[in-house]
């Protein structure tokens, strides 16, 4: 479908977590799932992206940036980084 990846930041016991991954792993999208609990450097990235917070799921498609977003926030970024990178 497309070669952006979706960088996934997640933590067991995230039932938000758990209904984003549902459709991302039905997607076709290549997914990076990162345990922020088991990654310190991920865990430092999320708190970058969520003002200081470690708010879960974030997820990272190119250079956007979305704490606990829908599944159609995803796949719309997606679209538009994967238009961007045929436009290149």
């Amino acid at each position: 479908m497309s070669n952006v990846e979706v960088e996934f930041y997640w933590r067991p016991g995230c039932g938000f977590c758990a209904a984003l991954e549902r459709p991302l792993s039905k997607s076709g999208f290549t997914i990076r799932a990162i345990n922020i609990w088991e990654d310190p450097a991920a865990a430092a990235r999320v708190r970058e992206v969520a003002n200081g917070n470690e708010t879960v799921p974030t997820v990272i498609v190119g250079s956007r940036a979305m704490v606990n977003p829908s599944f159609a926030e995803v796949e719309a970024a997606v679209k538009a980084a994967s238009a961007s990178a045929s436009a290149e």
